[in-house]
């Protein structure tokens, strides 16, 4: 989308730099006018007029008076040549009431300085007037045709580049002025919603999503007391894709005018625009907010009775305008207003009031932690999403003193929270502070946990540290390193890696220091090797030089480890930057096949170059020696947009403690106890899990040795589950979240900010209603439940609407108009009715009612609002509907509807889908402008029938007893009107012996007249370490069948080997065998197997995997082909080598397109 906005000043009235003659009275007459759209015929667009008359009349010397009169505001909305301004009275006299009272400002040798206005004038107002005195500012050297200056202008202090040229018949100077507003020492923008993102420097080589152009045109004419300035104009444009905004001009012409009163002002600053403190007006709606304390409540309670028994999508609006409101509210509305909805709705409340974002809402939950009248689940919910949407400021860290409130150690879950987010909280503020003095309890919170030896004290302060990622914390961060203290040798490993984790951000903020440490780590082979491979990964993220890559290769090539040579090997083959393919090429021979047994480092990822965007995925296995649970596995993912890098959700799993659960097993077949667990070393937890959203650690927990024996007593909360299911439980829960709130604003040249918004929105309901019977009742331990029958009966619902919106446009308090996406998906899950009862026929049951749908739809349009008359606020589709286009040969229709619905006819239940698209396709654009357009996809389920579902079972040692009884029966049968059932019955039958395992499965359908079945029999040879499986189906299971024998032969060089037979199969899967018969032996070949022409067994495959040292020999045969490759490694090997991603659109920290 692009930005122009094109201005133009005239005057009438005779040395070159610009004057005012305090004499004179210069009178104007103004029209300031802004189109937004896509600048396309036929198209919609929004857009605003303002007309005025003013004076600028002598106070002194160097001050003047501006007057403003005859004020009127009109607004546009609809398409050009149809549509046309109208007046907007009521707004028109709001903007009168403001601009008609005097301003002063100082003009000397043509700048602008010093305006003064009525200490009531909004901002908003005084911005529009530094937009009509920058028409006068111009620095004039009539001794050089081109030079440069760095001066101060509506957009900031910002370089401007001049050309001069002289008519000497017309003594006239017309001068050019392009100011590179990319090229400021201090720009005036905002970005708000962006902290806790990373600039992508690569991404902005490739292209930018914002590029803004200003060019002021002067004709400077000379006069006895210096220049005059006849004619002005400035055209700017801003681009932002996919859409383009189009501006207009403004026009001043000179006239005369009476003697000025001033009255009393006050200074207002110099001509740069200032930016309103705080968050104001959301540019995707408009509020009135005042009195915002009966509204608030009016609309909790209209949202809560909304949501209770159905999800109501269309009530989106409704929280945004919510919260809005709130942040209109003073300290002691928020008080009032938890007095009066803490009984009810306080749900609601502590869900929106995270967003006031400020020092109100930290007040406000201080306030409630020292009175202690919000429980600890809410508390650390509410503070979380408060700290993680706070606005960045120094001042706000220091007010929160929620480490030291006893309340916040109530409970350990509230405890890490507090801490954890209070480090997120100071990586936000102190990115660029140093010293930043807020961090330092977090650092006396870590030194005071290692001096007492206490494991919790330590891991929650280094995860906060870790959070903050300050350079100040390195100091105390390497007490808990290995080979960097003494004491540090002797700490647990799980505080070592939590050490090392908390590097991570600091690898971007300090990357030299960070390659310091990680690499002394990863060359010491005392260190254990998770340590080791954990700070290879924070080496690798510091984007390191060539000469580090070759350290880090050089110590590989010696490593006698080879779980952390395999790991730091794959993890630089994934990275393909030059200095990373010299180290692949280098340590290959020695480590380029090792296979899946060892740790293993994958990367996947993609970037479009002309969209901006791409995503990337990471997932690491850390192992441990040949155990063959990993000790570590790490998943995350990343989103490349706007030229910045978002760290989306990370999830950690340790499992140190189950490995040393099975450490001296071998194999994991056997049942364990809770003795077995409480086996464990009590600081050894079973597992660790950690989740990371946006880069910041919300939240860990261990599973140890308390927690089991929690889990499992009626401390358990899960136990009052259970009390209160075979009472009958009622629960209600709905949760609205504004995940992301980003903004981007800039002056123009006229004074109004151009604003680039997104918002993503969700809210969330679950409704249930159950009971259930247990035969017998559990009376001390959970596990009693696995042998009693279960009777359940539920019904509710489910469902959650997510709203995205993205603004580009003006919007100030006063007015708005621009383009705006709106974007809704709902997912539902309703009418669910559930009934299951053990051991009971099908009849007995109740019913079973699922009914799913799915829906999205978007539509970009034109919006103008005012605040004057909000009722008359107009959205206008883009692409308008039933317009005729087939005048315009440039454009191309396409308005395709689909409705399709497949039916089960068995369990009476249809999946439908429908789809319909608009698209007016300007031929010569770019596919990128193609999203412009009203789309509309539903999805969703339909129930005729009633539907049962019920699994009746035995115990193992039952199943034993009373074979051949089933071991397992399932049905899941659909009622008919006429209550006939049909559906599907299946049984699972099993006899063990000592030489071999029997495993039967039946499955039959259940129908008057129907014989169909499936019929398939295992054999386990626990001997001969082999199984044999046949497969029959059809009406009595006999038109078709397959065979499978699979055989295993151990040793030095163990094998498998797996055979499949089939005898008359259905005709599709002939022709899906043909096409794969066809399609393997030239692929294989490709792939580098090597091929033999043979006669095999036309109706046999068979496939052999060898192992070998470094991997696998490989030996399939078809009917005609005998496929052989030998020293076969894992398929993340040929995921290297054949990968599925274009390397042209790879993005990586070193990698670069293509040519």
């Amino acid at each position: 989308m692009c930005w122009l906005l094109f201005c133009l000043f005239v005057a009438l009235a005779g040395k070159y730099i610009p004057t005012l003659n305090p004499k004179k009275t210069y009178e104007y007459k103004y029209v300031g006018m802004v189109n937004v759209g896509r600048d396309m015929p036929d198209l919609a667009e929004a857009g605003i007029k303002l007309q005025c008359t003013f004076k600028i009349t002598g106070v002194s010397m160097h001050t003047f008076l501006l007057g403003i009169s005859n004020v009127v505001f009109e607004e546009f909305n609809g398409i050009p040549g149809e549509s046309s301004f109208r007046l907007a009275p009521n707004l028109t006299k709001h903007l009168a009431a403001e601009l008609t009272r005097p301003f002063t400002f100082e003009y000397t040798k043509g700048q602008v300085s010093d305006i003064k206005a009525a200490p009531e004038v909004s901002n908003t107002i005084v911005n529009i007037v530094r937009g009509i005195l920058g028409f006068l500012h111009v620095t004039v050297k009539t001794t050089q045709r081109a030079y440069e200056l760095t001066e101060v202008g509506i957009h900031g202090v910002c370089q401007s580049s001049y050309v001069i040229e002289e008519n000497t018949t017309t003594k006239e100077l017309y001068v050019t002025q392009v100011v590179d507003i990319a090229n400021c020492q201090q720009k005036v923008a905002i970005y708000d919603g962006m902290a806790l993102t990373e600039e992508n420097k690569i991404s902005k080589e490739r292209g930018e999503n914002v590029v803004a152009t200003v060019k002021y045109a002067y004709t400077v004419k000379s006069t006895g007391s210096g220049g005059l300035i006849t004619q002005a104009s400035a055209n700017e444009r801003h681009h932002f894709s996919p859409f383009n905004v189009k501006g207009g001009n403004s026009k001043l012409q000179t006239d005369t005018v009476g003697k000025p009163v001033t009255g009393q002002v006050k200074s207002k600053g110099n001509l740069m625009y200032q930016i309103e403190k705080g968050l104001w007006q959301m540019p995707i709606l408009m509020t009135d907010l005042t009195k915002p304390v009966p509204k608030i409540i009016d609309l909790i309670k209209h949202l809560a009775q909304d949501n209770i028994h159905q999800l109501n999508g269309a009530t989106s609006a409704d929280v945004l305008n919510l919260i809005q409101l709130l942040r209109s509210t003073t300290q002691e509305d928020l008080e009032l207003l938890w007095k009066q909805l803490s009984t009810n709705n306080e749900r609601w409340f502590l869900d929106t009031v995270v967003e006031v974002t400020d020092e109100r809402v930290l007040k406000f939950l201080q306030k409630r932690f020292k009175a202690a009248d919000i429980s600890a689940n809410e508390a650390g919910q509410t503070l979380l999403l408060a700290f993680n949407h706070l606005s960045a400021k120094l001042e706000l860290v220091e007010m929160a003193k929620f480490l030291t409130l006893p309340f916040s150690k109530s409970h350990i879950l509230l405890w890490n929270t507090v801490v954890l987010s209070y480090g997120s909280l100071v990586y936000k503020v102190c990115a660029r502070v140093n010293p930043c003095p807020v961090i330092t309890p977090l650092l006396n919170m870590a030194t005071n946990g290692l001096a007492k030896g206490v494991k919790e004290d330590m891991v929650v302060a280094l995860k906060a540290l870790g959070n903050a990622g300050h350079p100040l914390s390195i100091k105390t961060i390497i007490k808990f390193l290995p080979g960097f203290s003494a004491k540090a040798d002797t700490l647990p490993t799980s505080v070592k890696t939590v050490a090392v984790q908390s590097l991570r951000h600091l690898a971007i903020r300090d990357p030299h220091k960070v390659q310091d440490i990680t690499l002394t780590i990863l060359a010491q082979r005392t260190i254990t090797a998770e340590i080791r491979m954990l700070a290879s990964i924070i080496l690798l993220e510091t984007k390191p030089p060539v000469a580090v890559i070759s350290l880090v290769t050089e110590i590989l090539l010696h490593e006698s480890d080879l779980q952390v040579a395999s790991f730091a090997y794959s993890r630089l083959r994934s990275l393909v930057s030059t200095a990373c393919n010299i180290a692949v090429k280098t340590l290959a021979r020695k480590l380029g096949r090792l296979s899946y047994r060892f740790s293993q480092a994958l990367r996947l990822d993609w970037f479009h170059d002309d969209l901006l965007a791409g995503a990337s995925g990471e997932f690491f296995i850390l192992r441990n020696g040949t155990s063959v649970i990993p000790t570590s596995i790490i998943s995350k993912g990343k989103l490349h947009f706007i030229g910045r890098i978002l760290q989306l959700v990370e999830l950690g799993v340790r499992a140190e403690g189950l490995n040393e659960l099975f450490k001296d097993r071998s194999g994991i077949t056997k049942d364990f106890e809770l003795s077995d667990f409480q086996s464990l070393p009590k600081d050894k937890p079973l597992l660790s899990v950690y989740a990371r959203v946006f880069g910041q650690e919300v939240s860990f927990v261990d599973l140890n040795q308390d927690s089991m024996s929690l889990m499992a007593s009626k401390e358990n909360k899960v136990w009052n589950i259970i009390q209160n299911l075979q009472k009958g439980l009622s629960w209600h829960w709905t949760k609205p979240f504004l995940t992301f709130e980003t903004r981007f604003i800039q002056p123009t040249c006229l004074g109004l900010p151009a604003e680039i918004s997104k918002y993503y929105f969700s809210l969330t309901a679950i409704n249930v209603n159950a009971k259930a019977d247990f035969n017998p009742p559990p009376k001390e331990h959970l596990h009693e439940l696995i042998n009693a029958d279960i009777s359940l009966d539920t019904a509710g619902f489910s469902g959650s609407a997510k709203d995205f919106f993205a603004f580009h446009g003006i919007s100030t308090d006063l007015f708005q108009c621009g383009a705006q996406l709106n974007s809704k998906t709902i997912v539902m899950l309703f009418q669910i009715s559930i009934a299951t009862k053990a051991k009971l026929a099908c009849s007995d049951l109740a019913n079973l009612m699922t009914n799913v749908s799915f829906s999205n739809s978007f539509n970009i349009y034109a919006v103008s609002r005012n605040i004057e008359d909000l009722s008359l606020a107009k959205m206008t589709p883009m692409t308008p509907e039933n317009k005729d286009y087939e005048e315009n040969k440039g454009t191309e229709v396409y308005h395709p509807k689909l409705k399709y619905c497949a039916e089960a006819s068995i369990y009476g239940t249809a999946i439908c889908t429908e789809i319909e698209v608009q698209r007016v396709h300007y031929l010569k654009e770019y596919p990128l402008y193609y999203f412009l357009g009203y789309t509309r996809f539903t999805f969703k389920t339909v129930n005729t029938y009633l539907l049962c579902f019920t699994i009746s079972g035995l115990s193992l040692k039952q199943g034993l007893e009373l074979t051949p009884d089933p071991v397992l029966t399932v049905k899941v049968l659909a009622f008919s009107p006429k209550g006939k059932p049909r559906g599907y019955e299946g049984s699972a039958y099993y006899t063990p012996t000592t030489q071999m395992d029997d495993i039967e499965l039946i499955i039959s359908e259940v129908a008057e007249e129907v014989n169909w079945k499936i019929c398939a029999d295992a054999n386990i040879d626990k001997i001969q370490s082999g199984a044999k499986a046949h497969f029959k189906w059809g009406a009595e299971c006999q038109p078709y069948e397959v065979a499978v024998k699979v055989s295993a032969v151990g040793g030095t060089k163990p094998s498998i080997n797996v055979e499949i037979n089939w005898g008359a199969v259905p005709a599709f899967i002939q022709v899906v065998g043909q096409r794969i018969r066809e399609y393997l032996p030239g692929m294989s070949y490709l792939m580098g197997f090597h091929q033999k022409h043979e006669k095999n067994d036309e109706q046999e495959v068979s496939a052999t995997l060898a192992s070998s040292q470094e991997g696998f020999d490989v030996k399939v045969k078809i009917p005609e082909v005998c496929i052989m490759l030998f020293l076969l490694v894992f398929v993340w090997f040929f995921l290297t080598n054949f990968p599925l991603y274009s390397t042209a659109n790879y993005l990586s920290p070193w990698n670069f397109p293509t040519i």
